[in-house]
């Protein structure tokens, strides 16, 4: 049972993370970069199936080369086997439309065929949902979105999950399609381990991932003189080992024209604050006044 995930790399809209210039327009340059929220749920999805079914996960991203680290955050948490990157400048400013395209022939250009291939439901700087379903599309294999459970059953080649309804929680239908199939978790998604067998596998391949994850990052120091192309789970594909026509990538292949790009603006502080000199006792002293009561439970 072979698996692929699709994770990307997003700013941190954490409160303090994000920086936007005078005009109110994102600064990615200077926003940190961390994995797509959404995308762990798929990562969850995949891992059960590796508990379950055994077999092995690659993670794949598309993207500039600083996502390496999405890729080791990833492998963390899903206990990845492998992790591709598909990057160069011509596929840079990607629209959904040409990032499916292009993910969809790394997907193909695997060695190992996948059984399953799990995407996230949206990811938090485009909120499209489209990406998932259009690489499907290039894929031509059977979808299906919004899955909050699922199972394998290997004799005949099925796929059985439940998914929501439209995204109604109080609607929920149990679906059948055949392998390879394409799932899109929704963020109800809970992984379930009730054997002890399962349970046991996967604190057992927890352990061996952290320590691969490690591996990994010896090579992503800034200080270490080792590249990350030479580790030997690690592949970087251009669009030239694509075989991809920069027309039809990046932003020359993106249908997609932005008409205007709205400034957000700056929301006021709700929050109060007093400045304390914590070389002025009686501050100090109110400071601690204040705190005392909810140190008993207050």
């Amino acid at each position: 049972m072979h698996s692929v995930v699709l994770t990307k790399g997003v700013p941190d809209f954490r409160e303090g993370q994000v920086s936007f210039d005078e005009d109110g327009h994102l600064e990615r340059g200077k926003t940190p970069t961390v994995m797509n929220p959404n995308d762990r749920h798929a990562l969850r999805a995949a891992l059960q199936t590796k508990v379950r079914k055994g077999g092995t996960v690659s993670l794949m991203s598309m993207g500039p080369p600083g996502y390496m680290e999405v890729l080791q955050e990833g492998m963390r948490d899903v206990y990845a086997d492998d992790l591709y990157l598909l990057s160069d400048r011509e596929m840079g400013a990607a629209d959904t439309w040409a990032t499916a395209m292009t993910v969809a022939t790394g997907i193909q250009k695997l060695d190992d065929p996948p059984d399953l291939v799990f995407a996230g439901f949206k990811t938090a700087d485009g909120e499209t949902g489209h990406t998932g379903p259009q690489t499907e599309w290039c894929l031509d294999m059977p979808l299906v979105t919004h899955v909050i459970s699922l199972d394998i059953d290997e004799d005949e080649g099925v796929l059985r999950a439940k998914r929501l309804v439209e995204g109604d929680v109080e609607e929920i239908e149990t679906v059948e399609a055949p392998l390879p199939a394409f799932v899109v978790a929704d963020p109800e998604f809970e992984p379930t381990y009730r054997r002890a067998d399962h349970r046991l596998k996967h604190k057992d391949l927890r352990e061996t991932t952290r320590e691969r994850a490690d591996e990994f990052g010896e090579f992503l120091d800034d200080d270490s003189d080792l590249d990350p192309t030479d580790w030997d789970r690690f592949t970087m594909w251009n669009h030239e080992a694509l075989n991809l026509d920069p027309d039809y990538i990046g932003l020359d292949g993106s249908p997609t024209i932005v008409a205007g790009v709205d400034p957000i603006p700056k929301a006021p502080s709700e929050r109060e604050a007093t400045v304390v000199d914590p070389d002025d006792d009686a501050a100090m002293e109110s400071v601690v006044d204040e705190l005392a009561p909810y140190a008993g439970g207050d």
